[in-house]
């Protein structure tokens, strides 16, 4: 079997975890990258084509697949173009910054025949799954909860337009909420928006959110985000079975070091994005799913973030 030729599109924060995963999944190599800074790209010269441009990178390199890791608010017009030339691609959160967009390049992959996979990482985490497999085996879920707390402003490194709601899609919501709720789906399957409540900073940013999901079960899931969380940082799953065992995993425990976790996460994420085209799957569903989600949220307070021209949809 040869090896799925592999592209990077965008060199910032989260590609290095990308790129460090490619020595632990097989059968994929590194084909090409891409970025808009020349610096980004200089360590790269000499060992793989390098580009300025998404486009010429998808008109000139022979590429079965493509990482796209730029600002949220690009993600469309590059899964868009990378789509129409036929590359399978695996998208960081969220798929789009509107579901509108979402659905789009939804169609668009199932018109082309072609991969569409979002990366959630925290689905890989080693405390999760864990956890998942416990809960599998035992009486059914009466309720969960989800905590994603930090301090954004350590997170973002260099990339600073995280911090810009424009770009981002929103605040807490849009960046934290989507691995929130792809792990609630993870456990209860589908759910429904039942409640959200939204705290905003003196700039219209959501910075803290407390919101209520409700499974077909009737299972809830409350899910708890924290831009401003001055503790350190707070991943963690509890779950409460109808019998009233309550069970819980740390999502950081066992990786000591800031963002560590996310190195084993990304084996995840890359090995089951290779596993997709390889076998042709529609993975289309999970991204739309989070950013349905996302959607509902901002519309229950009524109010979605601002698009670039300063309209509402």
């Amino acid at each position: 079997m040869t090896d799925l030729r592999l592209g990077v599109v965008g060199l910032g924060v989260i590609s290095g975890y990308y790129l460090k995963a490619l020595d632990k999944v097989p059968g994929v190599r590194l084909s090409a990258v891409c970025d808009l800074r020349e610096e980004a790209l200089r360590p790269y010269r000499g060992r793989v084509p390098c580009h300025l441009d998404h486009r010429s990178l998808l008109e000139s390199e022979e590429l079965d697949a493509i990482v796209v890791n730029v600002p949220n608010d690009d993600h469309v017009e590059v899964c868009r173009d990378a789509i129409t030339a036929q590359r399978a691609v695996c998208v960081e959160k969220p798929l789009a910054i509107r579901y509108a967009e979402g659905l789009e390049l939804a169609h668009l992959a199932k018109a082309q025949d072609t991969v569409l996979f979002t990366a959630f990482h925290r689905r890989y985490n080693d405390n999760v799954l864990s956890l998942l497999r416990t809960v599998r085996a035992m009486a059914p879920i009466e309720s969960m909860r989800v905590r994603y707390l930090e301090r954004i402003e350590e997170h973002v490194g260099n990339d600073r337009w995280y911090l810009d709601p424009e770009r981002c899609g929103g605040g807490c919501v849009a960046d934290n909420g989507p691995n929130a709720f792809d792990l609630v789906r993870l456990f209860l399957g589908e759910v429904e928006l039942d409640k959200a409540e939204i705290e905003r900073d003196s700039d219209g940013v959501d910075r803290r959110a407390g919101i209520v999901l409700r499974a077909g079960s009737g299972a809830a899931a409350t899910v708890e985000l924290d831009w401003s969380y001055m503790s350190g940082e707070c991943k963690d799953i509890e779950i409460r079975l109808a019998d009233g065992t309550v069970l819980d995993a740390d999502m950081l425990a066992g990786h000591p070091g800031f963002k560590k976790s996310l190195e084993h996460e990304y084996v995840g994420v890359l090995d089951a994005f290779v596993r997709a085209v390889r076998d042709g799957l529609d993975t289309s569903a999970g991204g739309l799913a989070a950013l349905r989600l996302v959607d509902a949220c901002y519309r229950a307070e009524g109010l979605l973030a601002p698009l670039r021209d300063g309209s509402r949809p």
